[in-house]
C-alpha cells in the first residue's frame, strides 16, 4: 500500500517536467552562472529578482546552461548599445511580470484539462506522462507566444514608426477601458456575442490583461456602456467591482484597433478610478453637460504617467441615490 504523502508522490513528476522546461539539469551556483556569463554577481542577482524569481542562496545549485545563455544575451544588449542599464532593468521587470501571469494561467488551465481537477487538489501525473506532456506542449506554446509577441510588436511599431499611411482612418468617438481583476476569466466563459451585449451600441476592440477596451461612435453611448458595465458587474457578488475610464476625441483606426490621445487618457482614467466608479475626461463631460440623464462630479486633478495633471469627472446616473448622497 502506498503511504507516501501527495507531495512525495508528485516529486518525480515535478522533476521530470522541470528538466524539460529548463532544458537540462541544474548545474551552477549563483556565482558560477555569473562568472560563465561574464556578468557581475550583483547585477546577475538584480536581474534575477527583476524577473520575479526568489533569491537563491550562494551555495545552492539552481541554474542551468540556459540561464547562462540568457544572462549573456541580456548583457549583450547593453554592451551593443541597444539598451542602457536602466532600460535593461525595466525590460527585464516587464517581461517577468507579464510572463509570470501567463505561466500561472497556462499551468492551471493545462493541468485542469489533463486531470479534470484544479492543480492543488488534482492527482499528480506520473513522471513519464508529465515529461511527455511538457515535451509536446512547451514548443507549441513557445511558438505561439513568439507569434503573439511579434504581432503586438508589429502593431506598436506601425503605430509609432509608420508615419503617413493610407490604411489609417481618423474618427471622432468615445474610447473606454473596463478594468476588473479576473475580467479575463469572465470573458473566457462567454461568447463574443454575449460580450458584445455588455457593450450594446459600441464595439469591443480587444482585451488587454484584465481590461476590456471598447469604443462607441456617439459619446453618450460610450457613457451608457461604461455605467451599464459598472452596474452589471457591480451587481454580481462573485466579482469585484469594476473600474471604468472613458475619453472622447479623434482617434486613428487601423486593422480594427484604435490609437491616439483619447486611448491614452481613457487608460489613465481607468487606473485612477476607484472600484465601482466611472471616470470621464473633460471632453466627454462637456458633451454630457446639460443631459439630465447624468450626474457629473469633478474630481481633483492628479498627475499620472504622461500627463502633468489629468482632469476627470465622476459619472453617475442622475437617479443614482448613492451618488446624490455624496454631493
Amino acid at each position: 500500500m502506498d503511504t507516501d504523502p501527495p507531495a512525495a508522490q508528485a516529486e518525480p513528476s515535478f522533476r521530470a517536467v522541470e528538466h524539460e522546461l529548463l532544458g537540462g539539469e541544474r548545474r551552477y551556483t549563483r556565482a558560477q552562472v555569473a562568472a560563465l556569463a561574464d556578468v557581475d554577481t550583483d547585477l546577475a542577482s538584480t536581474l534575477w529578482r527583476a524577473l520575479g524569481f526568489a533569491d537563491v542562496s550562494e551555495d545552492e545549485v539552481a541554474f542551468t546552461d540556459r540561464d547562462v545563455e540568457a544572462l549573456r544575451t541580456v548583457r549583450s544588449l547593453v554592451d551593443s548599445g541597444v539598451l542602457d542599464e536602466e532600460a535593461q532593468l525595466s525590460v527585464t521587470r516587464a517581461m517577468g511580470q507579464s510572463l509570470s501571469r501567463l505561466a500561472e494561467w497556462q499551468v492551471a488551465t493545462i493541468t485542469e484539462a489533463l486531470t479534470g481537477t484544479d492543480l492543488p487538489t488534482g492527482p499528480p501525473l506520473q513522471a513519464q506522462d508529465a515529461a511527455a506532456v511538457a515535451r509536446e506542449l512547451v514548443p507549441v506554446m513557445e511558438g505561439l507566444i513568439g507569434y503573439v509577441w511579434r504581432r503586438h510588436l508589429a502593431a506598436t511599431a506601425s503605430r509609432v514608426l509608420g508615419g503617413e499611411r493610407t490604411d489609417v482612418v481618423a474618427h471622432s468617438m468615445a474610447v473606454g477601458f473596463a478594468d476588473l481583476v479576473g475580467f479575463t476569466a469572465l470573458t473566457r466563459n462567454v461568447s463574443e456575442d454575449e460580450l458584445a451585449v455588455l457593450v450594446d451600441g459600441g464595439r469591443v476592440v480587444k482585451t488587454v490583461g484584465d481590461e476590456v477596451m471598447f469604443t462607441a461612435e456617439e459619446p453618450a453611448v460610450g457613457a451608457e456602456i461604461a455605467v451599464t458595465l459598472a452596474e452589471r458587474i457591480g451587481g454580481d457578488e462573485a466579482l469585484p467591482e469594476l473600474r471604468v475610464g472613458v475619453a472622447c476625441g479623434t482617434v486613428l483606426s487601423r486593422l480594427g484597433d484604435v490609437y491616439g490621445e483619447p486611448v491614452n487618457i481613457a487608460s489613465r482614467l481607468t487606473s485612477a478610478a476607484r472600484p465601482g466608479s466611472v471616470l470621464v475626461d473633460r471632453e466627454l463631460a462637456g458633451v454630457l453637460e446639460g443631459d439630465d440623464r447624468w450626474r457629473l462630479r469633478r474630481v481633483p486633478p492628479r498627475p499620472v504617467r504622461g500627463y502633468t495633471l489629468l482632469h476627470a469627472f465622476r459619472l453617475r446616473r442622475a437617479d443614482d441615490l448613492d451618488g446624490a448622497a455624496e454631493h
